[in-house]
């Protein structure tokens, strides 16, 4: 069968994807994008906790919980709602465990890695939701850079398209029934800018406000389902129709509604932002630490004359180490 003409401008597929280390080690490019999102998004909400008076260990010890449970949470939902690709007549079981293959769902991701999130925030003693707004865009940049991986796979795209920015797919990756086609809607690079942008719109709203109580994290629910009910319409790739939608256009418009119920209330019932809690030590945003519960405020002296500090406001500097 014959392609339609290449348009004359298009984004052409990475010709590989994956690097042979060492000439027998695979390293795939799909795994490298999750790996890299996952090392931004850290970054990201590292600084965010840091800046409202949080330590540098409890995000780096929630992301060693968290993106485990995440990526399995996150294959949970792939296999689970696009189990045709893995059982049945002709298919091989095995491959739902072959995750550099591509299909990861963010729902599911999401869901276990905030999970996970809450296990080491209650053993530490910290605000589970203040901790959910610090990381809340990190989260979404991290998925934007994660999105680059469908791009090396050639997978998640579109309907087929002559725009400018439509994407060349390999015949082999093109869907049944689309085999004439060349070009397609790049909806991973449309779900990357959303990301991206709703990432920086969370953090900019939330330096305006200072969102709270769990209402960053709402917003940037809200953003993500928003754009990817759109976004989804696009896509062609095989996937669970009730009626005339895909299974994840009903999913994003459910979750956004609750997250906008949650966020409507949380404004309401919640204003202003909470204080930092880790363990015994309470933090407010860009404050040192004040003293540590225990110690009744009338142990803490002030210097003598001679300009020295009693004891016990020695205990007092200690505490806050």
């Amino acid at each position: 069968m014959i392609d339609h003409v290449l348009p004359v401008l298009f984004i052409p597929s990475p010709p590989w994807r994956e690097w042979l280390l060492f000439g027998r080690l695979p390293i795939r490019a799909y795994a490298l994008c999750i790996i890299a999102g996952v090392i931004i998004g850290t970054i990201v909400a590292t600084r965010r906790w840091i800046a409202r008076g949080g330590s540098r260990d409890a995000v780096e010890t929630v992301a060693l919980v968290s993106v485990p449970f995440g990526i399995v949470g996150a294959r949970l939902y792939h296999v689970i709602t696009d189990y045709q690709l893995y059982f049945g007549p002709g298919r091989t079981w095995y491959r739902a465990f072959f995750v550099w293959d591509g299909g990861l769902g963010i729902w599911g991701g999401v869901a276990l890695g905030a999970f996970g999130g809450y296990l080491v925030a209650r053993r530490r003693r910290i605000r589970f939701w203040a901790l959910a707004d610090a990381l809340a865009p990190g989260v979404a940049i991290a998925q934007a850079v994660g999105r680059l991986g469908n791009w090396f796979n050639q997978e998640l795209f579109g309907r087929p398209s002559t725009l400018p920015w439509a994407l060349e797919i390999d015949p082999q990756y093109r869907p049944v029934g689309y085999e004439q086609y060349a070009t397609f809607h790049p909806t991973f690079l449309y779900e990357l800018i959303w990301d991206l942008a709703g990432g920086i719109a969370v953090i900019a709203l939330d330096r305006r406000f200072r969102l709270g109580h769990g209402k960053a994290f709402m917003l940037y629910v809200m953003l993500y389902t928003a754009g990817r009910a759109w976004v989804e319409h696009l896509r062609i790739d095989p996937a669970h129709h009730l009626g005339p939608f895909r299974l994840n256009d009903y999913v994003s418009v459910i979750v956004f509604l609750a997250a906008l119920s949650c966020f409507l209330w949380l404004i309401r019932n919640k204003p202003g932002r909470e204080e930092i809690v880790e363990g015994d030590q309470v933090h407010d945003a860009g404050q040192p630490s004040n003293p540590p519960r225990d110690q009744p405020a009338s142990t803490i002296q002030r210097p003598t004359s001679e300009g020295q500090h009693s004891g016990s406001a020695g205990s007092r500097d200690g505490g806050r180490a």
